[in-house]
């Protein structure tokens, strides 16, 4: 689960952050959880599922949109 949350994170940052995201930060929360043995992907996780939040925070902001535009 802490390297599917990590990749779903990783991805998130460029395509589908509002689902990517969520997801991303439960996989991850739901590993550490458990307590995993890869606890570092798990928390690189986290954080780049908090991230794919902030960037679709910061995209709305400027285009007023909850789509990429380009």
């Amino acid at each position: 689960m802490a390297v599917a949350a990590f990749i779903l994170g990783l991805v998130g940052l460029l395509v589908l952050n509002v689902f990517l995201g969520p997801l991303a930060i439960v996989l991850a929360s739901v590993a550490l959880w458990r307590g995993t043995a890869r606890r570092g992907r798990a928390f690189l996780g986290l954080g780049l599922g908090i991230a794919d939040l902030v960037v679709l925070i910061a995209v709305m902001q400027v285009d007023s949109t909850v789509s990429w535009s380009f």
